[in-house]
């Protein structure tokens, strides 16, 4: 099978000139905007539904870290004037550029191949220990289902905190490939890696889509009769199709910053054939799309992470409750004032807080133990 190694600075310049090609395609004279009232007091009221129409005043919370406090002080892009397209682009830019700065932090070394006919990266510390040679972390990236935003940030530090390989699953991707092909995919890496690795010392993580398909991915190894992996990471997900979460009316993608949907507006993604003009009615609750519906019992331990500011912060408790109930041993944080997925974003206190928990909690349950970033 091919191997493909690539160095950090070459991917980093490949990804650089589709940015700029990308910045040439959606550039646009700047257009003078009035601007918005801006409310100066809180308010409140409830409709006759009960709906809240509400005015709230927010601060930047003084209990966050300084550079979470510039990062929320940012002004978010405007993605949703980009096609499908220009925003894959940029988002691989965006991958690619941050994947730098975490490397620069936990050195690791980036192989391609294909694992099960599914095309995957290899993201592993430099020196693996021989106790953990017979261990390994698969990822399953965010990106709404229908971009890679995950398969470098979300991999670099763990490869590095755990020295333990992980291998990112590249997923096909909606809308061109509607649900389940991304489950399925995983699925045959996870098979492919049965052939060397007992399951216990497999555990499956996501962020976002990610956080999604992991336990989507349970759920159908069970459907299959396939052992399930020693544990589970589900890093801001839902597992619930069939009804929105309450994070969901309040925080956008970038927390109170960027464009706030209407509770009305359908959400995008959902791993359930979002993307098509007119998708074929499906069954929300089935337990394969939403795994709040399916029998959780005796699944493995499973770490749950989100934020106060995370549009899917509803989801991920509410799963995480579910396994509860099942009587699963899980485990939830939930990280003060931030929005959607920050551990993505490097140079945060709070990221390397999250990616050391995320990592003590991959070597708890595979054996041996996580440390301080090794060169």
């Amino acid at each position: 099978m091919p191997d493909h190694s690539t160095s950090r600075a070459s991917r980093f310049a490949a990804f650089g000139a589709i940015a700029l090609l990308s910045a040439g395609a959606i550039a646009a004279p700047a257009q003078p905007a009035a601007r918005p009232a801006i409310p100066e007091s809180n308010s409140s009221f409830l409709d006759a539904a009960g709906t809240a129409h509400v005015t709230r005043v927010v601060p930047i919370p003084t209990t966050i870290s300084a550079e979470a406090r510039a990062f929320l002080a940012r002004k978010p892009p405007n993605l949703g004037a980009m096609t499908l397209a220009q925003r894959r682009r940029q988002t691989d830019f965006w991958q690619a550029a941050r994947a730098a700065r975490f490397e620069e932090r936990y050195p690791v070394r980036v192989s391609e191949r294909t694992m099960g006919g599914v095309p995957v990266r290899i993201v592993a510390p430099f020196g693996i220990p021989a106790e953990n040679r017979g261990r390994v972390l698969i990822n399953l990236h965010g990106g709404g289902f229908d971009s890679d935003s995950g398969s470098l940030t979300e991999t670099v530090p763990i490869a590095n905190l755990t020295r333990t390989k992980v291998v990112a699953v590249l997923y096909r991707l909606q809308p061109e490939h509607p649900f389940p092909a991304q489950i399925d995919d995983a699925i045959a890496v996870y098979r492919h890696l049965l052939e060397r690795y007992r399951p216990r010392h497999i555990c499956i993580y996501g962020t976002s889509a990610g956080a999604i398909l992991t336990p989507q991915v349970a759920v159908r190894l069970r459907q299959l009769g396939l052992p399930l992996p020693g544990c589970l990471g589900v890093f801001s997900g839902v597992g619930d199709f069939s009804q929105r979460g309450d994070s969901q009316a309040i925080f956008g993608l970038f927390g109170l910053s960027g464009p706030l949907g209407l509770p009305r507006d359908p959400p995008r993604g959902a791993g359930a054939g979002a993307g098509t003009a007119k998708p074929a009615p499906v069954n929300l609750k089935d337990p394969l799309r939403s795994p709040l519906y399916a029998d959780l019992r005796g699944f493995p331990p499973t770490l749950f992470i989100s934020s106060e500011r995370d549009m899917l912060l509803s989801g991920t408790t509410i799963l995480h409750r579910a396994f509860l109930r099942a009587g699963v041993d899980a485990r939830l944080v939930v990280f003060e004032g931030l929005p959607h997925a920050f551990w993505n974003h490097p140079g945060l206190p709070e990221t390397n807080e999250a990616d050391e928990i995320m990592a003590a909690f991959f070597d708890r349950h595979l054996g041996h133990r996580s440390g301080s970033p090794r060169s």
